[in-house]
């Protein structure tokens, strides 16, 4: 069974842009002070979107996606029969 995504509450941007993650979100997804994140836009049906990945688990999917391009590049273009 698919689990829904986690709602960790409401917060609000200050004057410098800057947001507070909320503890209960820092505490699961293991971020701590002085970790560096990744801020994406959503999928491009999302304008207003914003994913924040932690930079280790961006560059273990980058990792991955290296490793397996071709393979997946490969399955991709190949003809339905």
């Amino acid at each position: 069974m698919k689990k829904s995504p986690k709602f960790f509450g409401k917060v609000s941007v200050g004057s410098k842009g800057q947001i507070v993650i909320p503890a209960e979100a820092r505490k699961m997804m293991d971020i701590k002070p002085g970790d560096n994140l990744i801020i994406m836009s959503g999928p491009s049906h999302r304008k207003r979107m914003l994913n924040i990945l932690p930079e280790d688990e961006f560059r273990k999917f980058l990792k991955f996606f290296e490793e397996h391009i071709t393979d997946m590049k490969r399955a991709v273009s190949k003809t339905p029969k």
